[in-house]
């Protein structure tokens, strides 16, 4: 029995072992990109890559919807997947998606490009700081380059393919996903993942000149996600995080610089204004906006400093919303790096709110009475630790009274018996002058 036994194990095993074989290399790492392409998604899709070469993946499977972004990580990525060992395949979705400006490029630099219905591509003529056109001479220089690339990629593609793509760099051309599959600068048009897997099953790509057949129906799709700190870099091309990081960032360094020798309101300031620095990096900020924003700082640390009856604070606040407003709203800015009235409001009114609260809280401590030295001793309270007499039987009748934890000598202008409780009304020298206000305990 056990002689019959040992060939059925060894034979399971051998399946086991060749199915388990056939199964590695046959999932598609999944990743998913969302907003504007940024150095931190150029990482995100180097790990990406990376992790897939590294366990013999399929195939590289990207979802894509971004408004555009900056050309620098955009090259990087582009780059990035032309020296790609594995298949890199771009999936415009859901519907509504995009692939914009520097998406379209990205998109057509990938082995296999696909969209979702109701998805749009194109749109990539280059702009200049704060959204601005360029110079003449400087945009010739750019489009150009960004032309011959874009020829560059889609020459496989066919004559229509690339007079498309040449256009959307040159004239600002958008399409849909119907009219970018009919002129073949996409590959295919799928439903959702499953249809695209179906359509990529048996499809041949070149990779460094070797055509690879891909094999995706029935893959393990592997999810892939961006790690904490590309998730902290990506959310910085947001205007509304930058300019909320700016603010607690000058705010901070403010408390720091009044009330010295702490380190946490200092430590915020210094990395919540690296932090929004590195964002406004990240997008087409307009630095007349920023001067503004600077200004309006100067105003508020003038009104703290000289109270002006709130003169200083209102005129703070407006100068904060408009160079807020100008700093990521100028003509020509992408909607993606735009700043909404509401949002600048909001945080213009919440940076006065702060001010106008640090200048109440000055001036009552402007006129709060002294709590330590003898002036701290006026109004204090206390038991009369004897009877208050006078040699004369006239004022001033003399004794001691316990006033703030210490017993000091003490007069009044009437008779006091031990307990009754008194109230400092003076100091003159060591001798506190005292009035009864309540009878003995």
């Amino acid at each position: 029995m056990r002689k019959q036994l040992f060939p059925l194990i060894l034979l399971t095993a051998l399946i086991f072992s060749v199915t388990l074989a056939q199964a590695q290399g046959r999932d598609i790492l999944l990743l998913a990109a969302e907003g504007p392409v940024t150095p931190a998604m150029a990482s995100y899709f180097e790990r990406g890559i990376r992790e897939a070469e590294r366990t013999g993946a399929t195939a590289v499977l990207i979802t894509l919807d971004t408004p555009g972004g900056n050309l620098d990580p955009m090259q990087d990525i582009v780059r990035l997947f032309r020296a790609a060992e594995i298949p890199v395949i771009i999936y415009i979705s859901p519907a509504g998606a995009a692939a914009a400006s520097a998406g379209s490029v990205i998109t057509v630099a990938a082995h296999v490009a696909a969209m979702a219905p109701e998805t749009v591509i194109g749109a990539a003529s280059p702009v200049g700081e704060g959204g601005a056109d360029l110079g003449e001479t400087i945009f010739r220089k750019i489009t150009e380059d960004m032309s011959a690339q874009m020829r560059s990629l889609t020459q496989d593609r066919g004559e229509a393919a690339m007079e498309l793509a040449q256009a959307m760099i040159t004239e600002a051309r958008a399409v849909h996903a119907e009219e970018a599959l009919e002129v073949g600068l996409i590959d295919i048009v799928a439903d959702d993942l499953d249809d695209l897997l179906a359509q990529l099953d048996g499809r041949t790509v070149i990779i460094n000149d070797q055509p690879i057949q891909l094999d995706t129906r029935g893959a393990v799709r592997r999810p892939f996600e961006m790690n904490l700190i590309e998730q902290l870099l990506h959310a910085l091309s947001n205007p509304v995080i930058v300019s909320i990081l700016l603010v607690i960032g000058v705010q901070a360094i403010l408390i720091e610089l009044g009330s010295p020798g702490g380190w946490v309101a200092g430590f915020i300031g210094v990395l919540a204004l690296g932090l929004g620095i590195y964002g406004l990096g990240q997008l087409p900020a307009n630095w007349l906006g920023l001067g503004l924003v600077a200004v309006a700082f100067v105003l508020f640390v003038l009104e703290v400093k000289t109270p002006a009856v709130g003169g200083l604070a209102i005129a703070g606040t407006l100068t904060l919303l408009i160079g807020l407003l100008i700093m990521f709203n100028s003509p020509g800015t992408p909607q993606f790096a735009r700043i909404s009235i509401p949002s600048a409001l909001t945080i213009s009114l919440g940076t006065a709110a702060f001010f106008v609260f640090a200048v109440t809280m000055a001036l009552r401590a402007q006129q709060a009475q002294p709590a330590t030295g003898m002036e701290g001793l006026l109004g204090q309270t206390g038991p009369a630790r004897g009877q208050f007499k006078s040699g004369t039987d006239q004022p001033p009748y003399t004794g001691t009274a316990l006033i703030h934890g210490e017993i000091w000598r003490a007069v009044a202008d009437e008779p006091l018996a031990k307990g009754d409780q008194v109230e400092v009304t003076a100091v003159t020298g060591f001798t506190l002058s005292v009035r009864k206000i309540g009878p003995v305990n």
